[in-house]
């Protein structure tokens, strides 16, 4: 038994094929030599992309040369109106300083302290979700928005604002914001981008309700009223070199980014995820095992007990990584594997391919999450596992990302057991991340009643 995996195109298309596949999904636009190749080129009459599988190129894009190889405009072009300066599109000296600012908040102490609003979120989900056939992809989403909003700013996602933005950002995506055709044509930056109405204003909506916060906890710092998470660390935080801190607008940016990057990332993991233990019931009582042992309240060394669930939620990454490609552009002439690489081409690091690699991982389509706990897999996964990318650019949050996931999946199943409903199989589809064509559906039945 095999988990869902996108049909590939034809081998050969054309290049108005290629796009309104691409519209389509991301995913299945790709040729299925893409699972082996360690290289590979696409032209357009605009520009050329070299995907890079060769785990050697990957390091020399993300850890031996970054600088060479910043962030990509065309990526930027469809999430710009949400986004604005985020540290998640800037490059260069703008987002070194950012990073110096941002980072302390997600050391390994501080996601100790937070981690009581991160339990109180996954006991607040087991509490919401109900038995019975339903699509889990939604309770997903408020759960781990629920977890966004209690570390960052100290209120759950019962509170007005929050929903309020839960509720805009999921209209947001079915914009499909990275599909502007500035991503795809070379024209010059004063040239209007085309962002739909909607798109533009429900980024704008979102924007206002970031705001009300940032500027409500302003007020709160200096009155010296603020609760000690994330929002007030970042807001107090000086760049050590400049002793800059950041605006209002600045914080804006950044709150878009941790909203998008931690909710929208988690959500598709842990949807996945509960997918994958619905499918393998051995491995899901395993990982309920673990969860048992749990006490009440929890401590932050319960993480220590889910070492089973922590490499489930490893080998869901891997299969389902939830931002499947990443763009590069080279700022000088290349030569990979002994081809030239003119300046200004689209370098694509593709964790989706990378990490199905059949050259690389042993039975690289089953999910497997033992081989975690094998030489084998643990050679594979540090040459071939950037789901939260790596070198100076990785994900800032991914220590957290690895807290919250197993800990919510275990609470979940603690109480449930869930199972795949006959008829219901979730295809892959990646927009901004990777999510189910038509959601993905389960039996969720109470467990301890069993």
């Amino acid at each position: 038994m095999i988990p869902p995996k996108p049909a590939s195109r034809p081998d050969k298309v054309s290049l108005w094929r290629y796009l309104k596949l691409f519209r389509h999904d991301i995913l299945s636009a790709q040729p299925a030599r893409l699972y082996r190749a360690w290289m590979a080129e696409f032209r357009t009459p605009f520009f050329r992309s070299y995907m890079c599988n060769d785990p050697a190129l990957i390091r020399l894009v993300l850890n031996g040369r970054p600088d060479d190889f910043p962030k990509s405009d065309r990526i930027r072009e469809g999430l710009k109106p949400l986004l604005g300066a985020s540290v998640f599109l800037t490059n260069g000296a703008q987002w070194k300083q950012q990073r110096r600012i941002i980072d302390p908040a997600f050391e390994g102490g501080r996601i100790r302290e937070t981690f009581p609003a991160m339990a109180a979120a996954g006991q607040a989900a087991a509490s919401r979700l109900q038995p019975g056939v339903q699509e889990i992809e939604p309770e997903m989403s408020h759960a781990a928005a629920d977890v966004i909003f209690r570390t960052l700013f100290s209120i759950p996602i019962e509170h007005e604002i929050a929903a309020e933005v839960f509720d805009q950002f999921q209209t947001y995506q079915r914009e499909q914001p990275l599909l502007n055709f500035a991503a795809f044509l070379p024209v010059p930056r004063w040239f209007p981008r085309f962002h739909s109405r909607r798109t533009k204003q429900t980024a704008a909506n979102i924007r206002g309700l970031i705001r009300q916060l940032t500027e409500a906890r302003a007020a709160e710092i200096a009155a010296g009223t603020a609760p000690d998470d994330l929002a007030t660390k970042i807001m107090t935080t000086a760049d050590p070199q400049t002793g800059e801190v950041f605006g209002a607008e600045d914080m804006i940016d950044q709150v878009a980014i941790f909203f998008l990057a931690g909710h929208e990332t988690s959500a598709s993991a842990l949807g996945w995820a509960l997918y994958m233990l619905a499918m393998y019931p051995e491995i899901q009582d395993r990982v309920a095992a673990e969860a048992m042992t749990l006490d009440d309240p929890l401590e932050f060394s319960a993480m220590g007990k889910l070492k089973f669930t922590r490499d489930v939620f490893r080998e869901t990454l891997r299969l389902y990584p939830p931002v499947p490609m990443m763009v590069r552009e080279n700022t000088c002439p290349e030569t990979f594997r002994g081809r030239d690489v003119a300046k200004g081409a689209q370098i694509v690091l593709s964790p989706w391919h990378l990490q199905r690699h059949e050259r690389i991982w042993d039975r690289p389509d089953e999910f497997d999450p033992d081989r975690w706990q094998t030489e084998a897999g643990k050679t594979c996964a540090r040459d071939a596992f950037i789901p939260f990318s790596a070198g100076p650019r990785v994900c800032p949050g991914a220590g957290f990302a690895m807290v919250e996931g197993p800990l919510l999946l275990a609470l979940l199943v603690r109480e449930f057991r869930f199972a795949t409903v006959a008829g219901r199989v979730p295809v892959p589809v990646a927009h901004l991340t990777v999510r189910a064509k038509d959601g993905i559906w389960m039996d969720v039945t109470p467990r301890r009643t069993l």
